[in-house]
């Protein structure tokens, strides 16, 4: 197993901070105030997945004669757009008992480090009878924020945009929510919704989410949180660069307040044959040509570089492929993988995979820890990648147990 640095996102004490500083911040308002695998969609091996590439069992199968194994259509993709071709994992989340202004998101946007914001509404409400904190998002913009797993679930956007309730996976336990029932939500108005899933939703003390419209409907606070994505920054500077904005009735909470190890899965055997999906191919390139690595880290890799093929460039540096290999580097590394002959090919996933692999093997990665970080780092020299990918490496840990 292959130890790396684990964000908490998930613990007790991230999520007990920010029930505590977001959500009891406008408890009394909402209701008369204006101004985050999922249930029903699972993974290769157990379930069936729906939706979109974000993750590596959703992916197109890899084709070695095809540049572009792209994803398959689906109605949600009617009504959302197309799904998100990168995930974006939150590291702060401010809050602001009036709402934030469009001038503040903005501030806060343009701050040193700081790669991506979305705000949200947000308040506390009753579901069926019971407190609840709740947020209110678009869809559209919020699923890309999502855990890889309920990103890929395409049904639980198209619910969203319906006007549906989705429940995280411990709300559904304690308030015994079970999808495809009725459940009333009370705050300004009292309405019934369908409760359309539990799921994993990546921001802890959130009890579900419905559209900004129900949100509306429910009286929250408009944009009283903005979640921020800012991998590599130095969080302690950034949040109080972030309080500079808000003033003294803002508060923001680090989402990955305690760094511990944890254990990254390693696959150590190979399986026959070649493989046929884009997680299989991930977890038999690292059994086969690093082992020790985990799959993970390829994963991670294959969807923030390309969406695991969907996009195979060239990028602006001139990288190609699935893994985006520039061809200089390609011409070193560059390995025919289980099987395949001929010249190494770039655009083909069966070679680009192992390539990175061994690429990664070279510089250490195999032996974790501060060495799998500068292997990462010598993969993409910038801080926020290395941050980036082992964050997204072990939400797909999680998910794929």
């Amino acid at each position: 197993m292959t130890s790396v640095l684990l964000r908490s996102a998930a613990g007790s004490i991230a999520s007990a901070s920010l029930a505590l500083a977001i959500l009891t911040a406008f408890s009394s308002d909402a209701g008369h105030a204006g101004p985050s695998a999922a249930t029903g969609a699972a993974l290769t091996g157990s379930t069936a997945v729906t939706g979109s590439a974000a993750s590596p069992a959703a992916a197109s199968s890899p084709d070695p004669t095809a540049s572009d194994p792209g994803t398959a259509g689906t109605s949600a993709a009617d009504v959302l757009g197309p799904p998100p071709s990168q995930l974006v994992v939150p590291d702060l989340v401010a809050s602001l008992p009036s709402g934030f202004t469009a001038a503040q998101v903005a501030l806060i946007a343009g701050l040193p480090g700081v790669r991506a914001v979305m705000p949200v509404d947000g308040g506390v409400v009753k579901i069926d009878g019971e407190s609840a904190s709740v947020l209110g998002v678009s869809p559209s913009a919020f699923r890309s924020w999502a855990p890889p797993a309920t990103a890929d679930a395409a049904d639980i956007w198209t619910a969203l945009v319906s006007g549906d309730l989705v429940a995280s996976q411990d709300a559904g336990r304690r308030l015994a929510l079970t999808p495809g029932t009725i459940a009333q939500l009370s705050g300004a108005t009292s309405v019934p919704v369908i409760v359309a899933a539990t799921a994993l939703l990546g921001v802890p003390g959130v009890d579900g989410v419905v559209d900004v419209q129900r949100a509306g409907q429910l009286g929250l606070v408009a944009n009283v949180a903005v979640l921020i994505n800012a991998p590599g920054a130095d969080l302690a500077t950034l949040m109080q660069q972030v309080l500079s904005v808000t003033g003294q009735a803002g508060q923001v909470v680090n989402l990955v307040p305690v760094v511990t190890t944890s254990q990254l899965p390693v696959t150590t055997t190979v399986t026959s044959g070649t493989p046929t999906s884009y997680l299989a191919l991930y977890q038999d390139s690292a059994a086969k040509y690093c082992p020790g690595l985990s799959w993970t880290v390829l994963a991670a890799i294959g969807q923030i570089e390309s969406d695991h093929g969907a996009n195979d460039g060239p990028s602006s540096a001139g990288a190609l492929g699935p893994m985006q290999f520039l061809p200089s580097t390609w011409a070193v590394w560059g390995t025919d993988g289980f099987g395949q002959t001929g010249p190494p090919n770039i655009m083909n996933p069966l070679d680009a995979v192992p390539s990175a692999a061994r690429l990664l093997c070279a510089d250490g990665a195999a032996a974790g820890g501060a060495s799998l970080e500068a292997a990462i780092y010598d993969y993409n020299h910038a801080n926020w990648y290395v941050t980036e990918v082992l964050d997204l490496a072990s939400e797909y840990a999680q998910e794929y147990r």
